[in-house]
């Protein structure tokens, strides 16, 4: 019960749906209520119609009360709907009873006009007239019978609001319903943005209500745009301002590897140059992803995967020698998807790379392509240790590193790799290699094609 009142307080949709319900059922309790007794004072009306139009007729001498008799078709005859007319004083005690068509035991000294008896038991309701030749007459019909014509009268009354209440309930409910469909149309267009894509909201389509919402979240995208632009090109900045100083440090280090020094001395600058080279290298991937967040609308051509790994893979072949690693494409199956070719060399690129840097000595990285229904499949697999389930991820954080990694890296390349993904429609799939090890990387790239 609480969950309930704590939903319909939450929700103004409910809300209001329950208000209108309820004033909806209110009103119509009330509109069928007095209908009901309206139709019901009617009926008897009507009823009361009828016998001052039966004494009128005797009045006028156009029927003439007679005693009743035995007759078969009194016998037949409905008894609770017929008129009973007499004189006063007519009733004879040992005549017929009324049930089988007798009179009514009425006395004499009733006053004229509409008035309800209990005569034997039942209730009439009966009226008294004195006609123009001073007779006085009696017509009388019985109450229940007339209750049973005023009731069912007023329930025919009151049926089309037993029927078209519910009706009209439901139409409020699909009503408000479709009233704040926009809103969630709206969150639902916002939930499945990507990170990227901050462009404003249409809000033309919107109600005048729903419209100031709209404008805001427009307004707060656009100063998130802003804020992001602004740290991207602070990124970009730094890292390009910091390339000369390194390139210039780079230099004067294979320069001064040239002199002649000590043994330690030649082993310090050893440490250095690695130092510089892994600076700059943490340079160029702070650029890459500047780069790729920063680039929503990139041009897009047919772009040969195969191509792709070739570029790659000259890039990237001295890396593998270095570490005896054989590396290369398996099959000649080829594919072309609709992406830029920047984006496409920078995902596979980061992919091969930590492959050969997570790959032990004379391991093994192999690249191939598979073209299925509705996407191209980009693979790349290598023998090395792998990642541990819990940290995939978080592998696609900025800057973050697997615990216990003796590699050198900036942690930044699966990053670049899925904020490409994200940008182009692309899905990252990572798994073992060996199952049953639990070894190894299998990275996959699921590229739509369109």
């Amino acid at each position: 019960m609480d969950g309930r009142k704590r939903r319909l307080n939450d929700s103004v949709q409910l809300k209001l749906s329950f208000a209108l319900s309820l004033a909806i059922f209110v009103v119509a309790i009330v509109a069928g209520v007095f209908s009901f007794l309206s139709a019901f004072n009617e009926a008897h009306e009507l009823q009361d119609d009828v016998l001052r139009q039966v004494a009128q007729l005797m009045n006028s001498r156009l029927l003439s009360p007679t005693l009743p008799t035995t007759d078969a078709r009194l016998a037949d005859a409905d008894e609770e709907s017929r008129v009973i007319v007499q004189r006063l004083g007519e009733a004879d005690p040992s005549a017929t009873s009324v049930d089988a068509g007798g009179t009514l035991s009425l006395p004499t000294t009733l006053a004229d006009g509409l008035q309800t008896l209990d005569v034997g038991g039942e209730n009439f309701r009966v009226l008294v007239k004195t006609t123009a030749a001073g007779e006085r007459i009696a017509v009388a019909q019985e109450s229940e019978f007339r209750n049973e014509i005023a009731h069912d009268g007023a329930l025919r009354t009151v049926m089309p609001f037993l029927i078209l209440v519910p009706v009209l309930l439901l139409i409020v409910a699909n009503l408000v319903r479709k009233m704040f469909r926009p809103i969630a149309a709206l969150s639902r267009a916002i939930d499945q943005r990507a990170e990227q894509e901050l462009h404003p909201v249409d809000d033309r389509h919107f109600p005048v209500e729903v419209r100031p919402f709209a404008v805001a979240i427009n307004r707060l995208l656009a100063r998130v745009g802003q804020s992001m632009e602004s740290q991207r090109r602070f990124v970009a900045d730094a890292a390009h301002e910091l390339r000369s100083p390194l390139t210039a440090l780079s230099l004067q280090a294979e320069r001064l590897a040239e002199a002649e020094m000590s043994g330690l001395a030649r082993e310090r600058l050893t440490v250095l140059r690695r130092g510089i080279e892994r600076d700059r290298s943490l340079l160029d991937q702070l650029l890459t992803l500047a780069r790729v967040r920063s680039a929503a609308d990139l041009p897009q051509s047919p772009v040969s995967v195969q191509r792709i790994y070739r570029r790659v893979l000259e890039d990237l072949m001295p890396l593998a020698g270095a570490k005896h690693i054989d590396i290369g494409v398996e099959g000649t199956e080829d594919a072309k998807v609709r992406v830029s070719e920047f984006d496409m060399i920078a995902v596979v690129k980061n992919l091969v790379d930590n492959a050969i840097r997570y790959t032990p000595e004379g391991g093994r990285v192999d690249l191939s392509v598979r073209v299925s229904e509705g996407s191209v499949e980009l693979c790349i697999r290598d023998n090395g240790p792998g990642i541990p389930l819990a940290e995939r991820e978080r592998v696609f954080d900025p800057f973050y590193r697997a615990l216990g990694s003796e590699q050198i890296g900036s942690g930044l390349g699966l990053s670049i790799v899925q904020t490409i993904a994200h940008r182009i429609g692309a899905e990252i799939r990572l798994d073992f290699t060996d199952e049953s090890r639990q070894t190894g990387l299998s990275a996959v790239v699921i590229v739509p094609t369109r």
